[in-house]
């Protein structure tokens, strides 16, 4: 159990840090390619100058992030479960199906980028028209709209309070950005999906820390212990 914790609060670590090279990257080396005026032609012709940088980019961002939630969303699961069983259980289904998706969106845009630029040589126009197909594609699987990642952060933080599993302030934080990634289903506010972004790194790091130590939330005396908890440190006395 302690060991598949701290493997867990690697992958949160791990999780953090991708997120960290993704949002720098969009910021940086790709701000032509994310650019809000860029036309398709724009897009296929950045794409085609600078594809391996985009490639490592949904590597890491995507299927390194998906991959690296997997044990994660199992550390959780253990961790909870004692407790809040049915929330853990369904966060733990909603945090599995997050990573596959955005895996699977890695795939997509990381094949469909080499067969577009190999397409912009012959066909510009057809180019242009896969790239609008592809980049569709997986923006509505890797996040353009923010459902599925919210609501595991939600469910996540929601029974961590119950089990009384983590520092209340870090399931508060988990609250308030697992809200702004659902806020974005609403077009108006799309770009609040950056706070879900730079929230995200902020509680992933915090919970890969408090999983790597072991660390309950507040002081581990018996009143503050959840039941479960009580009912095996009294068994343990007694034997």
């Amino acid at each position: 159990m302690i060991e598949r914790q701290r493997f867990g609060g690697m992958a949160a670590l791990a999780a953090s840090a991708t997120v960290v090279i993704g949002i720098g990257l969009y910021a940086t080396a790709l701000t032509d390619y994310t650019a809000e005026g860029a036309t398709p032609g724009d897009s296929v012709a950045f794409l085609a100058d600078h594809q391996a940088t985009i490639y490592v980019w949904n590597l890491i961002t995507l299927i390194g992030f998906g991959l690296v939630v997997v044990p994660l969303v199992l550390a959780l699961y253990d961790r909870l479960r004692a407790e809040s069983r049915g929330l853990a259980g369904t966060g733990a289904a909603f945090g599995l199906i997050w990573a596959g998706l955005l895996t699977g969106a890695g795939m997509i845009l990381n094949i469909g980028s080499g067969v577009i630029v190999d397409l912009s040589r012959a066909d510009p126009a057809g180019a242009e028209s896969l790239w609008l197909t592809i980049d569709t594609v997986g923006n509505g699987l890797s996040g353009g709209m923010e459902i599925v990642g919210p609501i595991w952060v939600l469910l996540v933080s929601w029974a961590a309070l119950r089990a009384g599993a983590f520092p209340r302030a870090m399931n508060y934080v988990g609250g308030v950005i697992g809200v702004a990634g659902l806020l974005t289903i609403v077009p108006a506010l799309e770009s609040v999906g950056m706070v879900f972004g730079l929230g995200l790194i902020v509680w992933l790091t915090w919970l890969g820390i408090v999983m790597l130590r072991g660390g309950r939330t507040e002081a581990t005396t018996s009143d503050d212990m959840p039941v479960g908890e009580q009912a095996l440190s009294a068994m343990t006395v007694e034997a």
